[in-house]
């Protein structure tokens, strides 16, 4: 379910997925809502495109690190790839 940032506290949250649209941004609030996950959703910006890069605002969506796993494997069954750090 959607929450604050003040419903998290101190509770650490870490990125789970930036959604590029806005239908892309519903579809993941449904599937992180019907699974009873609380999360919080920041617009902010990121550089998208290759030849012609530029900011951009997005939907980021942060879920507390011990649902994190779970957040990750639903959106896959829905046909979202997760937010992850390459290293």
């Amino acid at each position: 379910m959607r929450q604050t940032a003040a419903f998290f506290g101190e509770t650490e949250l870490d990125l789970l997925y930036i959604a590029k649209r806005l239908q892309e941004a519903l579809e993941v609030e449904q599937v992180l809502t019907e699974a009873g996950i609380d999360y919080l959703v920041e617009v902010d910006h990121y550089r998208g495109g290759i030849i012609f890069a530029r900011v951009r605002l997005g939907a980021f969506f942060y879920v507390p690190v011990e649902n994190l796993e779970r957040a990750r494997q639903l959106l896959r069954e829905h046909g979202r790839q997760p937010w992850q750090v390459v290293e």
